[in-house]
This record gives structure tokens, C-alpha cells and sequence, in this order.
């Protein structure tokens, strides 16, 4: 039995599953697609960056009796706290906070540039712009959406790209019974995350919902309703790129190739 973990193992292992008939393969990205990901995984790091930052200094004026809001109405109350509690607190902690809240503006304008980056590739990328006009998709989701899916007849329909982000039940059975779980979390969470917060936006703030989406609210808890809206996002998007489309409200399929949304 072959049970130890060698370099020579692992190709071999690698060559054999490529013989499978049933193995899927991505398509290698190109270099402008590769260069968007590299955007929004900087872009991403330095989210998550500000985000501890900002969580620090609540919790450490908190200790000092500052509650600051949530939000960038926080930070301002920050500035004002530090100012009022200049001439009680150690000038080394208000120099130190004074520091903490310099980086996290500095987060903010990288954050902020590296967005103008992807507004300028969105430019140039008429796929982009095309998914763009799907409600819900905004400039983050349009641009990691493009840039990933790559070829986009790498998939054979959109249901296996929604699958592929994680958008659909997970399966577990045996004996012959299924049971469909919750979604997977095992794929792609940056943009099936991307995809359900734009679902959630349209049910928020969509004055009038199609009647399929009014009937599924009025019976599902609304963070099911927003994982499925993600996933007919994320099937529409793949349709618009496979068939060359621009996005049109109210579209019905019209051939079985097309049914394979």
C-alpha cells in the first residue's frame, strides 16, 4: 500500500487523475486576467487590515470610557476623543493612538487606489461592463467575477459555475437517501461572498421584486432568498460571457443551450 507522501508519489498521483475522462480542468488565465485577482487579493488583505485596526482602537479607548459608533462616524469620534483626552491620558498613549489612527487612514487611500485601479480595467473590459448591468453587481463583483471564470466555456452551463463558487446545497447520503445541506463554503468565498452582499443589496433596496423573488421571501428566511438570488447572479453572469450577451431584464430562454442557465 502506497500510503507515504513523496514528490515522486504526488506526480505520479497528479498524472494518473489527469487520465480520468471525468477530471475537470480550469483554464489557464491570461495576464490581464491574473493581474485583476492580484488587485483584489491586495485589495482584500488590506480590508481585513483596517478592519483589525479599527476593532483595536475601539476596544482600547473603550477601556479609557470611549464608545465610539460603528463606521467611519467611529473614526471621527476617535479624533475628537484623543483631542479631549489629551491632557488626562500619558502622552505616549494619545501619540500611539494618534499613530494607530494615521495607519488606518493610510489603509483607506491604498484601499481607495487600488479601487481606481479596477475602475480603469472595468474601462477597457467590455465583459466587465456587461456584468455590470445585472442588478447587484457592482465593480468588484463584475471585475473578480470576469477575471475568474477566465474562459467562461470552461463550464458547460451556469449551474456548474454557481457550483463551482459554492452557491449551491451541499450533498450528503447514502443508501439511496439524499439529504441537501447548506451551502459549502469550500470554493470560492471572496466572490460567492461578493455575490450573496449584491443579492442582499437588491432585496433591501429593490422597489419592486419579481414575483418568483416575492413568493420565495414571503415563505424563506431572507439569507436563504439572497444565496439563491447570488446564484441566479452568478448564472446570468456566466451566460452573458459563454454567449457574447448583454444583459436584458425579463429574459427567457428560448433553446435547451439556453435552459442551461
Amino acid at each position: 500500500m502506497k500510503r507515504n507522501e513523496t514528490d515522486p508519489a504526488d506526480a505520479q498521483a497528479i498524472w494518473e487523475a489527469a487520465q480520468r475522462p471525468e477530471m475537470r480542468f480550469m483554464a489557464v488565465k491570461s495576464e490581464a486576467q491574473q493581474s485583476v485577482l492580484t488587485l483584489h487579493r491586495v485589495r482584500e488583505q488590506k480590508v481585513k487590515m483596517r478592519q483589525m485596526q479599527v476593532n483595536q482602537i475601539h476596544g482600547l479607548l473603550y477601556e479609557f470610557g470611549v464608545a465610539l459608533h460603528a463606521g467611519r462616524q467611529g473614526m471621527a469620534d476617535a479624533v475628537r476623543a484623543l483631542t479631549e483626552l489629551a491632557d488626562t491620558l500619558p502622552a505616549m498613549v494619545v501619540d500611539t493612538l494618534r499613530e494607530q489612527l494615521q495607519r488606518i487612514d493610510s489603509l483607506s487611500r491604498d484601499i481607495a487606489a487600488v479601487e481606481r485601479r479596477l475602475t480603469a480595467c472595468k474601462r477597457e473590459d467590455d465583459a466587465t461592463k456587461r456584468d455590470m448591468a445585472i442588478p447587484g453587481v457592482g465593480l468588484l463583483t463584475a471585475t473578480a467575477a470576469t477575471a475568474t471564470i477566465g474562459d467562461a466555456h470552461t463550464f458547460r452551463s451556469g449551474r456548474e459555475f454557481a457550483a463551482f463558487l459554492g452557491l449551491v446545497p451541499r450533498q450528503s447520503g447514502t443508501g439511496g437517501q439524499v439529504k441537501l445541506l447548506g451551502i459549502s463554503k469550500q470554493d470560492d468565498i471572496y466572490l460567492s461572498t461578493l455575490l450573496i452582499y449584491g443579492a442582499r443589496s437588491v432585496l433591501k433596496h429593490l422597489k419592486k421584486l419579481p414575483e418568483s423573488l416575492q413568493r420565495m421571501m414571503a415563505r424563506r428566511p431572507f439569507n436563504v432568498v439572497a444565496v439563491a438570488l447570488a446564484n441566479r447572479m452568478a448564472r446570468t453572469i456566466w451566460a452573458l460571457l459563454a454567449h457574447d450577451r448583454t444583459y436584458s431584464e425579463g429574459y427567457v430562454a428560448r433553446n435547451t443551450s439556453d435552459m442551461k442557465l
